[in-house]
């Protein structure tokens, strides 16, 4: 097995008017399966934007990202789809799910997408939430759960399909301090127990005293990538 995720060389250069911006400068970063990597910095320092050029939200301005050794630019639209839908899952500050549909209708959503039957979609998305503590949730829509239960059905739905690389933007940051850590310990028991590999964007040391790896950003760039030893971590 290769690289989960591997970015070289990349930019971000976005022309506002006579100004020039370079969100992305000269990125490279590589993450291997299992890898759990917290990517920090300063509002505006481009981390952002770093995850949106490597899960095919936003095409960089040069440079290259694989996942899996599958090229996920220089492809067509609906190539670059495939991949995302197949190897990665996500988990946003917001939580994001559809608020007409039951935890389980939510976490299903994506195997159906995949053309997975009804039936067998039902039972993988029940055992993803059995998973993660909210098996007795199941038929409950996202305005009768609370903020931990809904970011836990994010988790659900983000590792349902067993993708290669989970990308986590703030997946704590609407959450508090005590509802934040029960999160990231069920993160982090995905890891170790599933080799879930995870790239997360956050501003909370505590997320990053969680992972393996932490990347520091800093105009565009990254400024240091440093492992943690396992009596830090």
């Amino acid at each position: 097995m290769g690289h989960a995720l591997e970015a070289n060389g990349l930019w971000k250069v976005y022309q506002t008017g006579e100004s020039v911006v370079q969100a992305v400068c000269e990125v490279s970063l590589v993450l291997q399966p299992g890898d759990m990597v917290a990517v920090m910095g300063a509002s505006g320092c481009g981390k952002t934007t770093l995850l949106n050029i490597l899960s095919g939200i936003d095409e960089p301005s040069a440079g290259s990202v694989s996942v899996l050794g599958s090229p996920l630019y220089g492809v067509s639209d609906n190539e670059r789809t495939a991949l995302r839908a197949k190897h990665f899952g996500f988990i946003f500050q917001d939580f994001n799910l559809l608020p007409v549909l039951s935890a389980l209708e939510n976490v299903e959503l994506p195997l159906l997408l995949a053309g997975m039957s009804p039936q067998d979609a039902a039972a993988r998305a029940l055992e993803a939430l059995e998973r993660v503590g909210l098996a007795d949730r199941a038929d409950h829509r996202p305005a009768e759960l609370s903020g931990g239960q809904q970011q836990r059905v994010a988790v659900a739905r983000a590792v349902v399909h067993q993708p290669a690389v989970i990308l986590c933007d703030e997946p704590t940051g609407n959450l508090d301090s005590s509802t934040s850590d029960d999160v990231m310990a069920l993160l982090h028991d995905l890891n170790r127990t599933q080799g879930t590999t995870f790239l997360i964007v956050t501003h909370d040391q505590s997320i990053a005293r969680a992972c393996q790896r932490v990347v520091t950003m800093n105009d565009g760039r990254i400024v240091s990538d440093n492992p943690r030893t396992l009596e830090e971590a």
